[in-house]
């Protein structure tokens, strides 16, 4: 008997309980064509991903880029969040973690924050998936484990160190996901909205005069040249984790 989609997908998480899936005879009979593997759908996805951005991948243009069909694509993915859910992982599973020194924890934590933020904005959008994701599978908890570590042995109470990994992972997903939704906004011709520094500048130059605050302190608030916000967010974090 063939599995069922919940025993695909929880051999994945299972160490050793490895479940084939089924394939379509079809599936191998063009000569020359790659099997269809999960490996090999991840690829192709994260590859989709990276070049039209994560809103743009579907199961059915992912099935189409594969040059298959919808049947033998679920015979390897059980649905959407599956797929995402594969996507983070192998993301996170390109995350290199140090040996957790006690002496620069601080440093240690920014760059494995750093690492899965460009590697989020090499694939826009796709941090959608990673908040809607639980950290189950073993690429996902690998990076828990790592970041947990970090933390523990630079001296954070593990009560802290662990609401901490959570906060620290959302504020990565959140960021990458703002700016991938403003260069989309960006590059598209019915988001006119979208203004530079300078025009945000003269709005709040303009604005009357019971936004105080505002007025005096635009260039404050507009300032900021690339990662600068992101490594900012990331010392308050620490910071108080520090602190806890």
């Amino acid at each position: 008997m063939a599995p069922t989609p919940a025993q695909r997908r929880a051999a994945r998480h299972t160490p050793g309980d490895e479940v084939a899936p089924r394939t379509p005879p079809r599936e191998d009979a063009a000569a020359g064509r790659r099997p269809l593997t999960v490996a090999r759908v991840t690829e192709t996805a994260l590859t989709m991903v990276a070049r039209d951005g994560y809103e743009a991948l579907t199961m059915r243009r992912l099935a189409a880029e594969l040059g298959t069909g919808a049947a033998s694509l679920y015979a390897h993915v059980v649905n959407k969040e599956d797929l995402d859910e594969l996507l983070i992982g192998a993301l996170s599973a390109q995350v290199r973690l140090p040996e957790p020194d006690p002496e620069r924890w601080r440093e240690q934590v920014v760059d494995v924050c750093t690492q899965l933020r460009d590697l989020y904005l090499a694939h826009p959008g796709i941090s959608r998936a990673a908040l809607a994701a639980a950290p189950s599978d073993r690429d996902t908890l690998r990076l828990a484990e790592g970041l947990l570590a970090l933390l523990v042995t630079g001296g954070t109470d593990p009560q802290a160190a662990a609401w901490g990994i959570d906060a620290l992972v959302l504020y990565v997903g959140a960021y990458c996901l703002e700016i991938a939704a403003y260069e989309r906004r960006r590059r598209s011709p019915e988001d006119g909205w979208v203004v530079g520094r300078e025009e945000l500048l003269d709005r709040f130059a303009a604005l009357p005069g019971t936004f105080p605050y505002t007025k005096r302190y635009a260039a404050e608030l507009t300032s900021g040249r690339g990662h600068q916000r992101f490594d900012f967010a990331l010392g308050l974090l620490l910071d108080g984790l520090a602190a806890a």
